[in-house]
């Protein structure tokens, strides 16, 4: 089950064969690095720094990162088998029904409430609400507040080209882009 408590943990996407993350607090980030010599920890107040970016991997306060944005699609990062992306609905947008035919989208709502369709079922989400769309499954996500809908989501594996930023729906309707093998690394 995720709880709120979950939201304020940093995620972390690594590479394959990347070592796992140390325990980190709000306060404090721990960007590990492979090296020769085993793993390499730097501190650092995330004050200073929104996220660390290693040689193979991504470290950020994912609730702060996503409450601050306000593009319809920002992808914050792309490893060869998945992706980070932020968004940002404004009251009564949608994503547009979709199906990704052999894409897995994990996606947690941080701000806003709104509305979720899998196929033929729909449901209220709001901050803390974690959504599994299953590859081959019709879905959409509608902002149903007054303010907007502020989310994160995984794509596995990646979806969309690496760093691009739609502004605005319209922008990602009018882009014709996918993933193009390309990575963050």
């Amino acid at each position: 089950m995720i709880t709120k408590s979950l939201s304020r943990v940093m995620l972390v996407l690594t590479g394959l064969g990347c070592t796992s993350p140390t325990a980190m607090n709000s306060d404090e980030k721990v960007e590990a690095r492979s090296t020769r010599g085993g793993l390499e920890k730097k501190s650092q107040s995330t004050s200073e720094r929104s996220e660390d970016r290693s040689s193979r991997g991504l470290v950020t306060d994912i609730e702060k990162v996503t409450e601050q944005n306000n593009d319809f699609r920002r992808v914050i990062y792309t490893a060869s088998h998945s992706q980070l992306v932020v968004m940002a609905l404004p009251p009564g947008e949608h994503i547009g029904a979709e199906t990704h035919r052999d894409v897995d989208q994990f996606l947690r709502v941080e701000e806003g409430t709104g509305e979720v369709m899998l196929g033929s079922t729909r449901r209220p989400v709001g901050p803390g609400s974690a959504i599994v769309v299953p590859a081959g499954t019709k879905h959409d996500v509608r902002s149903a507040g007054d303010k907007p809908l502020k989310l994160y989501t995984v794509y596995s594996p990646p979806q969309h080209r690496d760093g691009i930023v739609h502004h605005t729906r319209a922008d990602a309707e009018g882009d014709t882009e996918h993933f193009d093998g390309k990575t963050t690394e």
